[in-house]
């Protein structure tokens, strides 16, 4: 069974992590799941949850203190590093090289080891050393997938352009999903 580590942190738009946790849970993958304390803060203020309230069958919350987790090893194996939402701290963080928690540590694990990490900034605008960063950080194999649904497949709802933002998430996982239709090329008439 596939397993990710995802992290929501302060930035606003919990939603897209508490979607994106499920989203991972619904395609067979089980997550840990690290909540900062803005992240937890939130949590509460976006989608009236803790983050307790997260954990069922395949999801296990860490405690983003602990840096002698599973996740803050190298030898510890997980198919994916997600931060969503990723504030503009633990983006400079992580590009700084501080891994000061459990969500910059097992972003800088996922780094050392080569292994699958997306960040999914979710500011505007961003400032210039945010912007700096996160060019280093996608020079050095980090993709960067910031928070910004498209409208071109008139979304009805909140949880659709949510939806939008999950699934090229879980596309840059390779997992078949049914979140929205996905472009074929025939929604504009071609001139003949």
């Amino acid at each position: 069974m596939p397993e990710a580590v995802v992290a929501i942190t302060g930035a606003s738009g919990a939603k897209y992590g508490v979607r994106l946790v499920g989203a991972l849970i619904e395609h067979g993958w089980e997550v840990n799941l690290i909540v900062t304390s803005s992240g937890a803060i939130n949590l509460d203020l976006e989608c009236g949850i803790a983050p307790s309230e997260l954990v069922r069958e395949g999801v296990r919350l860490e405690d983003n203190g602990n840096l002698a987790a599973r996740a803050a090893s190298g030898s510890a194996r997980f198919d994916a590093y997600v931060v969503c939402p990723a504030s503009g701290t633990t983006i400079g963080k992580i590009a700084a090289g501080i891994s000061d928690n459990l969500a910059t540590r097992s972003a800088l694990v996922a780094m050392k080891e080569r292994r699958k990490l997306i960040l999914v900034p979710r500011e505007a605008p961003y400032s210039t050393p945010h912007l700096k960063a996160m060019a280093n950080l996608s020079e050095w194999g980090v993709v960067i997938l910031p928070a910004s649904p498209g409208f071109y497949h008139a979304p009805e709802s909140i949880d659709d352009m949510v939806d939008f933002v999950v699934a090229r998430i879980l596309d840059q996982l390779d997992i078949d999903h049914t979140l929205g239709k996905r472009w074929t090329g025939e929604e504009v008439p071609s001139e003949d």
